[in-house]
């Protein structure tokens, strides 16, 4: 099942994915610039094989939840990410998504 809801961050709409597979779910947190997603993100393609696009993304570990991702502490971000916006490892998923407001 694939459920998208809209999420409000303190006033500011981002819109929420799930996808229920076996065993796991894709979860991602996005507006028209950026994204936060669960650990099947692979930052380092975007860095190293598609720097180019300048994609705006990071990724949590061990979430299970759009919730858990929001107040997870993000494990890997892309440089795109970091050079623009500040975004670094370690800080937490909602604080990132509301630098890219």
């Amino acid at each position: 099942m694939i459920t998208i809801n809209p999420i409000d961050l303190d006033g500011i709409v981002f819109t929420a994915v799930r996808v229920e597979l076996p065993k796991t779910n894709l979860l991602i947190v996005s507006n028209d610039v950026g994204y936060i997603m669960c650990a099947a993100l692979d930052v380092a393609i975007f860095d190293e094989k598609l720097a180019e696009r300048e994609v705006i993304a990071a990724r949590a570990m061990g979430v299970r939840t759009i919730e858990q991702l929001l107040e997870a502490p993000l494990e890997s971000v892309t440089n795109a990410a970091a050079e623009k916006f500040g975004w670094h490892n370690g800080m937490i998923g909602k604080d990132a998504l509301l630098l890219i407001a």
